[in-house]
């Protein structure tokens, strides 16, 4: 008999907790939710308050099952589900599907998974927490409600497939409104001056002038006025400066900085970091919390003491900024101050490290400066002196152990620290070595990196730490969004040096508006955006939003009920989806007319398609030609693009050169740029541009291919064309038909026969039906706060069989015109 059953989410962590506790307890995994809304119209009962229905998923019947089984042997049942709105509604729902007796039951929370955090759980439970449970329930509703009627309304008006949320509209919205603004940005240039001296014993001093000048004449008369000129240091101003440290990681700040400093995407990271959490070594994940426990402040001090010394530490209390933050919980921090390393995996090392130093220099004393301004005059310009500015460090102190980055859009501020000034006097004359104007252009705001975007969420009150990652993720799932690396394009600017008696101008070029890892949005993004907008303005309002957000808080302090604020929400929003259907698809901007065609006189249009952006030669009227159809480039936009742009893109298909005596045919299709040779097709890579690759490369790409696919061929049978064995991703597996068959363990790959092929094939179920005419389910609004931990299956071994990559560009995309 079982004396003690203590539930969790994940077997990691069940794994973790079963080693603190004796012999009479037995830890299991609910791996997750245990049940959740239906995925039909039938989840909430609207006319009777919002009730929702719940069933169990179809994979976590048989875990049920077995957890009925030993909840009903046991004296007590722990349910130890995170220490959050979701955590506590997995400890609801598990109650109330396995008929958890109260009396017997006890919900435990604790922050860190230690033995004293589990031990000192035990000794203090406490009852499930209704109104963190209808603060999560009120979410899921809302966020049901919201998909399930306006992505139809989308899915009739703009496109199928479609799917609008609360809070990934808003996301989506934001990365619109940015790529606008860039687009928009009105580039102007300045002259910059910096001069270079000779500062004695082989020391170097470089300086600049405190203004900038707007036009060319400008910066010539002033190098042209230094001519001749001595150089002299007029003043030397020292004011001692300090620095303070960060305070430990958030989920959103530890989002941010693993983007910077490791190249973490926002998913990645929180998988990290659930793993260390599970495996013990750091404090719960999902926090907006910068508070630290007593204990830990005490752990910190004494590690920094014994690693840097006394002078380094000092112990600091920061208090959060948002007013929704829960300051009982905690920061982010290790668990153990004193281990230095963790982690199963270079990602989790490197992550544990980050978190570590964060952590430690948060309690660690100020960096203390010394900041000097020297004021160089020019003889022939009195009253217009150069500076030269340095910083020295005079005491490390938290520095010791971490420092700070910062994003694009925020590196003219004070991230880093400037170098140190030679030694310099008061009269010093000073040997010019160059005087230089730079023409430098003023930069539009930066796109936003993933990291960045839920630094806004957070910033404008949309979204908790929980559901940072999961509206990440779902934005660019549903093709709203594209994380992407950009190229720059050339542009000329001018130099203008002082050279003996005379100014020299030169062009030179520069590569701007490259990105790396940025946050691209695509055409659908514009036009659904824009829809919602005029259409939907309560939905995509960033005010309402975060309104929202606050009333969630409400319901988990008890202050509100959640029924009334769903009454509330629902009732204006059902008249708008209600009028939405009376929407003329002609008024949405998936359509747009770009020009004529200078030689032909035909229109030319731009159209959001079923495949993607396109645009379209119409045939003249009266006539029986068909309309030409081109997809659009990476990075264009049906509502800015030109009739000079649109020609471009009809140039494609083209043949770019022969291979073995055959055409090479570069064109862009439904799903991507390919190149078709000997009626076959090759997927060009992110790099390569259909209307610039050129033969070699092309014969390159076609050759690695084919050796790819030598190389995944393991076996076939002559007699039964249809049935190979072939190496995958996850390994060897076999393709039969249109089925992908798993090889047993223990059996040779290339020793099957066909008989044995045929035999594991018929003993694998037929996958359900996919594509135009399988049976849809309406898209959820946002997805649930926490991702559910898996039921883990068998481990793949059969990597999918890629799709044939079958074109629709140029004149032969019938059909795809047909579909749009």
């Amino acid at each position: 008999m079982v004396k003690n059953l203590v539930i969790v989410e994940s077997p990691a962590k069940a794994k973790t907790i079963e080693g603190y506790l004796g012999q009479d307890f037995i830890v299991k995994s609910s791996f997750g939710h245990v049940r959740d809304l239906p995925k039909d119209n039938n989840a909430i009962d609207i006319a009777n308050g919002f009730k929702p229905t719940y069933v169990v998923s179809p994979d976590k019947r048989e875990i049920i099952a077995q957890l009925k089984k030993l909840a009903k042997e046991a004296e007590t049942v722990w349910l130890a589900s995170d220490d959050d709105r979701e955590g506590e509604a997995i400890s609801w729902h598990l109650a109330e599907t396995l008929n958890l007796n109260d009396s017997k039951t006890r919900r435990i929370v604790f922050r860190e998974i230690t033995k004293t955090a589990i031990l000192n759980a035990i000794a203090s439970p406490r009852e499930i927490d209704l109104n963190l449970v209808n603060a999560q329930q009120a979410r899921r509703v809302l966020d049901r409600l919201v998909g399930f009627e306006l992505s139809p309304v989308l899915w009739k008006k703009v496109k199928a497939g479609l799917s609008a949320g609360r809070v990934q509209s808003v996301a989506v919205r934001l990365v619109v409104e940015r790529e606008r603004e860039i687009s928009q940005f009105k580039t102007s240039s300045a002259y910059r001056v910096t001069a270079r001296f000779d500062a004695g014993r082989g020391a170097v001093l470089e300086a600049e002038l405190p203004t900038r000048f707007k036009v060319q004449q400008e910066a010539y008369d002033f190098i042209s006025n230094c001519i001749s000129a001595t150089y002299s240091i007029d003043a030397l101003d020292k004011k001692p400066g300090k620095r303070s440290p960060a305070p430990p990681f958030t989920t959103s700040t530890l989002q941010q900085e693993a983007s910077r400093k490791l190249g973490f995407s926002v998913a990645q990271t929180m998988s990290v970091a659930q793993k260390l959490y599970e495996a013990g070594k750091i404090s719960y994940m999902r926090t907006d919390s910068v508070n630290l426990s007593q204990d830990a402040l005490a752990a910190a001090k004494e590690e920094i003491s014994r690693s840097y010394g006394p002078e380094y530490a000092l112990t600091r209390q920061f208090k959060t900024k948002s007013a929704s933050a829960q300051e009982a919980h905690e920061a982010i921090r290790p668990t153990d101050f004193a281990l230095a390393k963790a982690g199963s995996d270079s990602a989790e090392q490197r992550l544990y490290d980050l978190i570590r130093k964060r952590a430690m220099a948060s309690q660690m004393a100020d960096a203390t400066v010394e900041r000097t301004v020297a004021t160089i005059g020019i003889s022939t310009m009195p009253g217009t002196p150069l500076t030269a500015t340095g910083e020295v460090i005079t005491f490390e102190g938290f520095l010791k152990a971490y420092s700070e980055s910062k994003d694009d859009d925020e590196q003219d501020g004070e991230s880093t620290f400037s170098r140190g000034l030679p030694p310099l006097t008061v009269g010093q004359q000073l040997p010019l070595q160059l005087l230089r104007a730079t023409e430098r252009f003023a930069q539009p705001p930066a796109r936003y990196t993933e990291a960045s975007l839920v630094k806004k969420l957070e910033e404008m009150g949309i979204g908790r730490p929980s559901t940072y990652a999961p509206t990440i993720s779902t934005i660019q799932k549903r093709g709203y969004v594209e994380k992407d690396t950009r190229e720059g394009k050339e542009r000329k600017f001018h130099v203008l040096t002082l050279e003996g008696d005379q100014v020299k101008t030169e062009a030179k070029t520069e590569t701007f508006g490259a990105d790396k890892a940025k946050l691209f949005p695509t055409d659908t993004a514009m036009v659904v955006n824009d829809f919602l907008v005029e259409h939907f303005p309560i939905i995509i309002d960033y005010q309402f939003t975060a309104k929202v957000e606050g009333e969630f808080d409400l319901i988990a302090n008890g202050k509100e009920e959640w029924g009334k604020m769903l009454s509330d929400f629902y009732g204006t929003f059902h008249e708008t989806v209600e009028r939405g259907q009376d929407i003329e698809r002609s008024t949405l901007g998936s359509t747009r007319e770009i020009g004529m065609h200078p030689e032909t006189g035909q229109k030319i249009t731009a159209r959001l398609g079923r495949f993607g952006p396109y645009v379209q030669i119409e045939p003249k009227e009266g006539s029986e030609e068909k309309p030409v159809y081109a997809s659009l480039r990476k990075g264009q936009f049906i509502e800015n693009l030109t009739v000079d742009e649109a020609l471009e893109l009809f140039k494609l298909p083209r043949i770019i050169g022969q291979f073995e005596e055959k055409d090479m045919t570069a064109a862009i299709g439904r799903f991507g740029p390919y190149i078709r040779h000997d009626s076959k097709f090759y997927s060009l890579t992110k790099e390569q541009d259909p209307h610039a690759i050129t033969a070699p490369e092309a014969i390159e790409l076609i050759e690695a291919k084919r050796k790819a696919d030598a190389e995944r061929l393991i076996k076939e049978f002559p007699e039964r064309p249809d049935i190979q064995i072939l190496n995958g991703r996850f390994g060897p597996y076999i393709v039969a038909g249109k089925k992908n068959v798993k090889i047993p363990k223990g059996e040779e790959p290339k020793d099957l026969t066909l008989e044995r092929c045929i035999e594991l094939a018929d003993a694998t179920p037929d996958k359900p039906g996919k594509g135009r005419f399988a049976k849809k389910e309406k898209p959820e609004a946002d997805a649930p706060a926490k991702t559910a931990a898996k039921k883990p299956a068998a481990k793949k071994s059969a990597a999918k069989k890629p799709a044939a990559k079958k074109p629709a560009t140029g004149t032969a995309k019938k059909a795809t015109a047909k579909a749009k």
